[in-house]
């Protein structure tokens, strides 16, 4: 049975160091590629459910979103994709985050064909969380020097992109105010108020009011 997969990666010679990689695996069906975080999510929220990837690889260093914030929409809308972030950096922050946020795996880039392949089968047959050995005693490390409250504290935060206004109207939206009650609230108009309401849709890859409060009850936004 094939499996489903996708990458996201900015640059393409990477890519297509990763599409030669997986051709020696013919049970990968490679089902989209995106140059970043807004690319994959449009990719993701115009495939048919049976089409979804099982696991995604994806850069952290990418433009206009990165791995991590994408990461972070991702599970909260599609629990069920596996993420493994591929790098080329052990950089100790990033580590950090790629884990609280839902990360499954963690390689460098440079990883041979059949890391890649053991990867995708430790996670989907055994719950597996790969790691390539020199990021797994980092985060090890890591890990063991990390209250649990800092852990908690900073999964409350909100992704870069959304603005201070659009971060208080989200806040009325989650406690069930229409536009608007909102536009008397903070003296605007019910237009501008659509707006912003419009820009958080396309800034989070959903579609209704339902998948916003979703995504921020599951990231802790409230």
């Amino acid at each position: 049975m094939a499996i489903n997969i996708a990458l996201t990666e900015d640059n393409r010679v990477n890519q297509n160091t990763f599409f030669q990689k997986i051709k020696a695996y013919p049970d990968l069906k490679l089902m989209f590629t995106a140059d970043n975080g807004h690319e994959c999510l449009e990719e993701l929220k115009h495939l048919p459910h049976h089409m979804i990837p099982q696991v995604i690889f994806m850069d952290i260093e990418m433009p206009e979103l990165n791995g991590i914030e994408t990461i972070k929409i991702a599970k909260a809308l599609y629990p069920q994709i596996h993420f493994i972030v591929l790098t080329v950096f052990d950089d100790d922050e990033k580590i950090f985050e790629a884990i609280k946020v839902g990360a499954s795996g963690y390689l460098l880039k440079h990883e041979p064909a059949a890391v890649i392949n053991d990867a995708i089968t430790n996670i989907l047959e055994f719950g597996g969380a790969p790691m390539s050995p020199a990021i797994a005693r980092k985060a090890m490390n890591l890990l063991s020097r990390v209250p649990q409250a800092t852990i908690e504290d900073e999964l409350t935060a909100m992704p870069e992109m959304i603005t201070d206004r659009e971060q208080e109207i989200l806040q009325h939206m989650i406690n069930g105010w229409d536009a608007k009650r909102i536009a008397v609230e903070l003296s605007l108009s019910v237009l501008t108020v659509r707006k912003h309401i419009a820009n958080i849709y396309t800034k989070l890859h959903v579609t209704s009011k339902a998948q916003v409060i979703s995504l921020a009850h599951k990231n802790n936004w409230v």
